[in-house]
């Protein structure tokens, strides 16, 4: 077999393997949470994902039948440019909300991606939020006080809130981890993966301690995956290893449609759907639908996150 025909063989088994994968997502249903889910996703290391994750996750959960609700915590507002919402200094954002000005209900804007899914987001303003914070009362709390208030007064139920918060540890992020149930962390399958991921969970560890016991990492996604390569499966094992019961069996593979769709103001859904970054975090949002919050004991988690630092 010359090299042709073996491409040609390699693209056919591509193919067959992505529509016996689309056709097995069309024959589940992803059960929708019985209480609201707080998802906060975070990873204190830069290009990883997290952004595009806390986004294509939700436009992937909105697609599959629930009601999704992403807040940009990120001064930087890439979560609000991919949905497809208005994010300009005098737009009322989650800037507001910190800092008592303005209900949630009031930032909320309906998203360009999904009739299912809904945006709070973020404004240039929100970058001196951390000096303002400061001096306010609660200043932890804000975000949490705010969204309970919203969940309880909503003629909507949300059946999934995605907090997009920056890379550093700061108040903004403290009141995205206050604020949540869940920890969602996106791990790249690069040089480094698990650098950094030592002190998110001291900080974690630190927010269950004193300010949110209900705190917990529930899913770790592994993101930039190339199955060619010996040390994107190295790198998975690894992390695996750590987290046994916390990664995904779906991967993101490193796609080029992923990377593009931010350039657009789009999810990858939205930017195209047949992709197999589209399809890898359907399958993403299907798994973690079907496994739902999953509450560990507290001590397993703790030991798992000591041998995981």
């Amino acid at each position: 077999m010359d090299m042709a025909e073996v491409e040609k063989s390699l693209v056919g088994d591509h193919l067959v393997d992505k529509i016996r994968r689309r056709r097995r997502l069309a024959e589940t249903v992803s059960p929708l949470p019985e209480a609201t889910r707080v998802v906060t996703v975070s990873n204190q290391k830069g290009g990883v994902g997290k952004t595009t994750t806390t986004v294509n996750l939700a436009s992937a959960l909105a697609r599959r039948g629930a009601n999704v609700l992403v807040i940009d915590l990120d001064p930087q507002g890439n979560a609000s440019t991919a949905l497809g919402v208005p994010h300009r200094p005098e737009v009322t954002s989650v800037y507001d909300v910190l800092l008592g000005d303005s209900g949630l209900q009031d930032a909320l804007q309906p998203t360009s991606d999904h009739e299912n899914l809904f945006c709070v987001p973020s404004t240039i303003n929100l970058a001196g939020a951390e000096i303002e914070l400061v001096s306010l009362v609660a200043r932890e709390q804000r975000l949490r006080t705010a969204l309970h208030a919203f969940l309880e007064e909503s003629d909507r139920r949300y059946d999934y809130v995605f907090i997009d918060c920056p890379p550093s540890l700061g108040l903004l992020t403290v009141n995205a981890f206050v604020a949540a149930d869940e920890v969602l962390i996106p791990i790249q399958c690069e040089y480094y993966a698990l650098e950094g991921l030592s002190q998110l969970l001291g900080n974690i560890q630190l927010i269950q301690k004193h300010l949110n016991p209900g705190l917990r990492v529930s899913t770790i996604l592994l993101t930039m995956y190339d199955a060619r390569t010996n040390l994107a499966q190295e790198v998975a094992g690894e992390v695996r290893s750590h987290f046994p019961r916390e990664v995904l069996n779906a991967v993101i593979p490193r796609s080029v449609r992923i990377s593009e769709a931010p350039s657009y103001g789009q999810t990858v859904h939205a930017y195209d759907g047949g992709s197999i970054g589209a399809l890898a975090y359907l399958e993403a949002a299907a798994e973690m639908a079907e496994r739902g919050p999953g509450a560990p004991e507290a001590d397993e988690t703790e030991n798992e996150i000591d041998g995981g630092a």
